[in-house]
């Protein structure tokens, strides 16, 4: 055990994202004397995306807090039953309850622009580059063009997954991901809520600003 008396922070970014999308927070938390891991989430199973937390959980010091921005909120609340979890951090994040997805919860609200911007195929979905202004706005031309090259892309159904690994078949790709995102304390961890509604993309300061999902 470390004898810092700070927790760590674990990371769990959303749709789209890598764990490179908190680089701009990450120095600054090291700076304050965090102990602090970015997840890789693969944005193929919920199930997937939990074990890497739970990995990470295993390569820092405990207690940790979990942040999860957007889908990484469903990840985050997954994984929270963990021992070795503080807290629970969301940022403009989903936080389905046992009986939820994330689709189910995304479905209670509009779909938003960036939904008219992406692709399917291979079975996932793809941001189109018109759809980096409605995702990472706030960025400059050049950062979401590197968003864009860098994409981490979502497998078809992963929104219609339940924690235990079950999931429903996606009817049609405008269903994957859809609504504003908000959280739903999950009982499992003391958890501090941020309904920040902001931007899907946290490589660079966020604009309060209504929007769907994690990515």
């Amino acid at each position: 055990m470390s004898k810092n008396t700070k927790p760590s922070i674990v990371f769990a970014h959303g749709l789209w994202a890598d764990g490179s999308c908190f680089s701009k927070v990450i120095p600054a938390l090291l700076a304050e004397g965090y102990e602090v891991m970015s997840t890789q989430n693969s944005l193929d199973t919920l199930e997937g995306d939990v074990a890497a937390v739970h990995r990470a959980l295993g390569r820092v010091s405990t207690p940790a807090i979990l942040v999860g921005h957007s889908y990484g909120g469903t990840v985050i609340t997954a994984a929270g039953a963990d021992d070795r979890v503080a807290g629970l951090v969301y940022v403009a994040a989903l936080a389905p309850d046992d009986d939820e997805t994330s689709q189910s919860q995304q479905d209670k609200f509009p779909k938003t622009e960036v939904f008219q911007h992406i692709a399917v195929a291979d079975g996932r979905v793809w941001l189109l580059p018109s759809g980096t202004k409605y995702f990472a706005g706030d960025l400059s031309d050049q950062e979401q063009k590197l968003v864009w090259a860098v994409q981490g892309v979502p497998l078809l159904d992963l929104f219609n997954q339940k924690e235990d690994g079950r999931h429903r078949v996606a009817v049609e790709a405008d269903l994957v991901h859809r609504g504003q995102e908000r959280p739903h304390g999950p009982p499992r961890a003391s958890t501090v809520r941020r309904e920040a509604h902001g931007r899907h993309h946290l490589r660079g300061r966020q604009q309060p600003r209504p929007h769907a999902l994690e990515p």
